[in-house]
């Protein structure tokens, strides 16, 4: 006795709806490339809330279509092993979600921004993805949100098409974690544990420091003593003396007045004579 006639055919139907929905995954390409920090000798290659990627050039050549699109996966690194790649645009998993689900995806990036030529050719800066940069896009769907806390953190590169179908991806990175800053109380602050070094060069500063505020101290009161202490007053201008000054009729030249008699000055009498 056989099967019945319909349900063989549902069988194959549902079969072939599982290999639709496995095609993805088992297309998949994976690329033998690991991200990493960049090897650049840059300050602030890891911060507190950023870490900064070398570019992913070359990587997805041949394997790519000039409208396919590179995106940057960002999860806990106890949560990567569970991320699975979304199968369409509207799957793409926000960075908000990264406190939920311990993962996101950001920094879409088509191939023309990642070309296979020099880096430094005629770029004038040294390239690099600097995940966690954009600190105003909180509210933005694929927003490089700054990382909120020290992590460890794993990244890969996942290559989609226009649809969210994912073409390729590459290996997960080595956990990174971010620096942390310290607490005011963990800051040993005893001068025993500083340096010679640091000993001798704060000595020798606090002696300059010195010099200078006596060097002030001594300018200050050369400039401002003549308003402390007044000048003596010239022997002219003293209180009690006085000198004075011969005065020279002008109007009668000695020269032109003329002499009188003894005893004929004007408004007195003559005087007598003696004579017979």
């Amino acid at each position: 006795m056989g099967l019945p006639w319909g349900k063989p055919q549902l069988g194959l139907q549902m079969l072939l709806l599982a290999l639709n929905c496995l095609r993805p995954s088992l297309s998949l390409e994976l690329v033998p490339y690991t991200p990493q920090i960049t090897a650049w000798d840059l300050e602030g290659k890891v911060t507190a809330t950023t870490f900064s990627l070398e570019q992913p050039r070359c990587v997805f050549n041949g394997l790519a279509s000039a409208s396919d699109t590179v995106w940057l996966v960002v999860a806990f690194s106890n949560a990567s092993r569970g991320f699975q790649n979304p199968e369409t645009l509207a799957d793409i998993p926000a960075s908000p979600q990264l406190l939920t689900d311990g993962h996101y995806m950001t920094l879409p990036l088509s191939l023309d921004q990642l070309p296979c030529d020099d880096p430094m050719a005629g770029s004038g800066g040294v390239p690099v993805l600097r995940v966690g940069h954009d600190h105003g896009c909180h509210q933005q769907p694929f927003c490089n949100a700054p990382l909120p806390g020290p992590g460890p953190y794993r990244v890969k590169f996942l290559l989609m098409d226009t649809r969210g179908s994912p073409r390729a991806e590459t290996k997960w990175s080595d956990p990174i974690t971010l620096h942390q800053g310290k607490t005011p109380g963990s800051i040993d602050t005893w001068p025993g544990r500083r340096s010679g070094s640091m000993i001798v060069i704060t000595s020798v500063l606090s002696s300059l420091a010195g010099l200078l505020l006596l060097a002030f101290l001594a300018a200050s009161t050369m400039r401002f003593s003549s308003l402390w202490w007044p000048e003596e007053a010239p022997e002219q201008l003293r209180i009690g003396s006085f000198m004075g000054k011969r005065y020279m009729t002008h109007h009668i030249p000695p020269s032109e007045a003329a002499t009188l008699p003894v005893g004929c000055e004007p408004g007195l009498e003559p005087l007598p004579s003696l004579s017979p």
